[in-house]
């Protein structure tokens, strides 16, 4: 076992499962028995004991009850969305009598601010329910509601943008991979529909045609963070996320030859790789000590899984 495996595997079981189902060899009992921890230690625990009698997260569905709409303030990542992304991210098994709960909590009391409407049924903005999408579906939740709507939201480029209701008329990089993230699960869990597959698969090639990080219309690097390297992501965008969004989807392309090479060359000499972009915002915990800059356990797992896959049709 390589030095960087052994260190990966001292981490949280949120990790250490993903760690022996994607880089080793290891057993499907041993995955399983490790997956299991998720939801009684570490931070799928901590994070599952934070749920109110309510459903909810910090007193709130997108947004925590404390939060002030009408005064300006960064994103904050505390309420129930985001939380439960966090559970879907940790490989919380959807089996297990802790996410049975926590989730029939969500369906029965949570709903949104925007319109009101059950958790499970989604509200508007295609980032928002491409990411809810991706819970319900691996949670087993009924979200065929949010795939119908998603479905017919995308842009003429193929794309998705939330801001589509303020007259955007371009897709986005960030609603795109949420999306996409939220189709591929649920037509994992459901089959799909004819129409959600042509829609997901426009999407990716949104995506290929701006090889993840450049202008379609220049080549031109579209925002420098999304050539940096982050975790949790969000609703943010970057190569990483959209590799790994690949890998899981096995669609591989040439045009992803020049974001793997740019994953590659952020290695560190002993294999590790940088967490190189905090998405600021208020959280519940954080995950590790890590800062900007420095080798993340979380960013080398998804890292080295991608590698993996790539190179095995090499």
């Amino acid at each position: 076992m390589s030095a960087v495996i052994d260190y990966l595997l001292q981490g949280d079981p949120a990790i250490r499962w993903q760690v022996l189902r994607d880089l080793t060899d290891a057993s499907p009992s041993e995955i399983a028995a490790e997956r299991a921890r998720v939801a009684t230690e570490g931070w799928g625990a901590r994070m599952l004991s934070l749920q109110a009698d309510d459903g909810r997260w910090d007193g709130g569905t997108y947004r925590p009850g404390w939060a002030d709409e009408g005064r300006p303030f960064f994103d904050a990542w505390t309420a129930t969305h985001f939380s439960l992304q966090a559970l879907w991210e940790y490989g919380l098994d959807p089996a297990s009598p802790e996410a049975r709960r926590a989730v029939a909590l969500v369906r029965d009391n949570v709903r949104w601010d925007y319109n009101g409407a059950p958790y499970f049924d989604g509200e508007v903005e295609p980032c928002i329910n491409g990411i809810a999408l991706g819970i319900g579906a691996y949670f087993g939740q009924d979200v065929a509601g949010i795939a119908e709507t998603i479905v017919g939201q995308p842009m003429a480029d193929g794309g998705w943008n939330c801001w589509a209701e303020e007259g955007s008329t371009r897709g986005s990089f960030h609603s795109t991979i949420c999306v996409i993230e939220g189709l591929r699960e649920w037509e994992a869990a459901t089959g799909g529909t004819e129409a959600s597959r042509a829609a997901r698969i426009a999407g990716e090639d949104y995506l290929l045609a701006r090889g993840l990080y450049r202008r379609a219309s220049t080549g031109e690097v579209a925002d420098p963070r999304m050539t940096m390297l982050s975790f949790p992501v969000r609703w943010f965008h970057d190569v990483l996320r959209g590799l790994d969004y690949f890998r899981a989807a096995d669609r591989r392309d040439p045009r992803l030859s020049d974001a793997i090479a740019l994953l590659r060359g952020k290695a560190d000499a002993n294999g590790m790789f940088p967490y190189e972009n905090c998405h600021e915002g208020p959280r519940l915990f954080a995950h590790e000590q890590e800062g900007e800059g420095f080798p993340s356990r979380w960013v080398t797992l998804r890292a080295l899984r991608v590698l993996r896959w790539w190179e095995a049709a090499a």
